[in-house]
């Protein structure tokens, strides 16, 4: 079996949303005076390659803890988006064009090539998102998740994230935020999951994201 793995490392000094904070990992024993080491984690739930669920944007809506395990696993199928333009749109034709294959997969994963900017000021440019015709098209069908390796499902700029609540309007799925190594993955089907921290009454969760092949 061959495994990729699509998470970025939680550190100190790592990219965070703007408004937050970075997590701090504080030493809280050590081996010499305790005979073990433990680590005090501090950070934001959304921290990192982390998920979100309907609870995110709605007070009503389904928090993390609530949705059952098999949300969290299926077959993903990568859109490859790397040619796009700052700013430009992700459409529902660079979608269907997947044919068989993005209507058999439970994950469409969006390959924007943006992890290469991670740890830089550019992580946070204008990078390419769903238009309302790719939105409508993945709402349309049976999907668990979508995922992207950006910070946001919406733009920076966007303050009232309006794709995140058009998602979550109607619909327990999830959305999953800085993917890494998408492009490892290949342009067919394979098994993909996106584990976050079972947290009581989650808005979201820090998640380790793999992929893995037959």
């Amino acid at each position: 079996m061959r495994v990729i793995d699509l998470t970025h490392t939680i550190r100190e000094g790592m990219p965070v949303y703007p408004g937050t904070e970075p997590p701090r990992l504080t030493p809280a024993c050590g081996y010499e005076r305790d005979g073990f080491r433990e680590t005090l984690l501090q950070l934001y739930s959304h921290t990192g390659t982390h998920v979100d669920p309907p609870a995110h944007l709605f007070a009503e809506g389904t928090t993390l803890d609530r949705l059952p395990p098999e949300q969290f696993i299926g077959r993903a199928l990568v859109i490859d988006c790397r040619d796009l333009a700052a700013g430009e749109g992700i459409t529902a034709e660079r979608i269907s064009r997947r044919g068989e294959l993005a209507e058999r997969a439970d994950f469409l994963l969006f390959n924007l090539g943006w992890d290469r900017y991670w740890g830089t000021e550019a992580y946070y440019g204008d990078y390419p998102c769903l238009d309302e015709g790719a939105l409508e098209y993945i709402l349309r069908g049976d999907y668990k998740g979508i995922g992207f390796d950006v910070i946001g499902l919406d733009p920076i700029s966007d303050t009232e994230l309006t794709r995140h609540r058009r998602l979550f309007s109607g619909r327990d799925m999830v959305n999953i935020e800085n993917l890494t190594n998408l492009e490892q993955c290949g342009d067919g089907l394979f098994w993909f999951g996106c584990f976050p921290l079972k947290v009581a009454d989650s808005d979201g969760a820090p998640a380790r994201a793999l992929a893995w092949f037959d």
